[in-house]
């Protein structure tokens, strides 16, 4: 349930709008290409990151046939000027929604939103629930701005009346400019920003208001469920700073959201399992990025799991945050 595709061409934004570092692709040999930031190298990636078909062979190798896709997140654009912005969105949603339309029984996309724009937002994850998408995949911030603004409020509330899921996935990560070297960013900056999306929802009382909206956090929830004894306390000792705006116990969340299982870590999964159950914790692989977990649940499939709990990873937890968009 967390994968990420990409177009195999990307218009020239940047010369179409007149400004930005939007994402480009220089392919440089057959089935390799330069992802490019502006004049920026970014990351060289293969034509597993574009090629519907490809995917599934490789994914057959470890015994999966469903993947759940959404876009890279550094394709988000969120520091656009907002109509722009949107014209990248419906770029992206349409081109998942043409790639996985010939491979229904092996495809589920997610879509991306135009979330520095609230009204736009909301219109274009309406346009997803008629591609036939189940959720949308967003930021763990929108430039800078924490998910518990006022402005974003609306757009879960829109994504609970629709019964779209979704997906919080880290990106331009907090300090990025004080750790650039040792990879830190990814390291360090993921796991502290998927927390920071966690307590911003929690603590501004999202999940009390929109107790239907259903939500998954990436790699495992980042740093939260570890460091849930410290948070917890914070919020006992100083609750004149933390529960300003939502008095229930930060523990007592844990279980009403969805995680994936990107631990890369046996007992760290046991402990992720403990905190928040297996029904909780659904299959994410991070492909085909080298920092996600490429053979695709062998570590699960080693830990002697019991047979309920790798049922809820491999297959039944994913499709209830998802809604069963396979009606199964």
């Amino acid at each position: 349930m967390h994968t990420h595709i990409m177009p195999r061409e990307m218009p020239d934004f940047a010369r179409k709008f007149g400004y930005g570092d939007f994402i480009m692709l220089n392919h440089v040999e057959p089935g390799m290409a330069n992802m490019m930031q502006g004049r920026r190298f970014f990351r060289k990636i293969t034509e597993n990151c574009w090629n519907p078909e490809m995917r599934i062979a490789e994914y057959e190798q470890f015994n999966t046939q469903v993947q759940v896709v959404c876009t890279i997140p550094v394709l988000f654009s969120y520091w656009a000027k907002p109509e722009d912005g949107a014209e990248v969105a419906r770029f992206l949603n349409d081109d998942i929604a043409k790639s996985i339309e010939p491979f229904k029984k092996n495809y589920v996309g997610l879509g991306t939103l135009p979330m520095q724009d609230t009204d736009l937002a909301i219109k274009e994850l309406q346009r997803c629930k008629e591609l036939g998408f189940p959720g949308v995949q967003i930021g763990s911030n929108i430039n800078d701005k924490n998910l518990d603004e006022p402005e974003f409020y609306p757009i879960f509330e829109a994504c609970q009346d629709l019964g779209m899921a979704v997906f919080v996935h880290p990106w331009n990560m907090m300090g990025m400019d004080q750790m650039k070297k040792y990879w830190l960013p990814w390291l360090v900056g993921m796991p502290a920003e998927t927390s920071r999306a966690i307590c911003s929802m929690v603590f501004a009382g999202i999940f009390e208001k929109l107790p239907d909206l259903r939500v998954c956090f990436a790699h495992s929830g980042g740093s939260f469920i570890p460091t849930i004894g410290r948070i917890e306390h914070g919020f006992n000792c100083r609750p004149d700073l933390v529960a300003i705006d939502n008095d229930v116990n930060p523990r007592d969340y844990l279980g009403k959201f969805w995680v994936d299982c990107i631990t890369h870590d046996a007992d760290a999964l046991k402990c992720i399992i403990d905190k928040v159950g297996s029904e909780k914790v659904c299959l994410g692989s991070d492909y085909p990025f080298p920092l996600g977990d490429l053979e695709i649940g062998k570590f699960i499939e080693d830990m002697n799991l019991p047979e309920k709990d790798r049922n809820n990873i491999f297959c039944h937890s994913s499709l209830d945050w998802l809604g069963n968009p396979l009606n199964l």
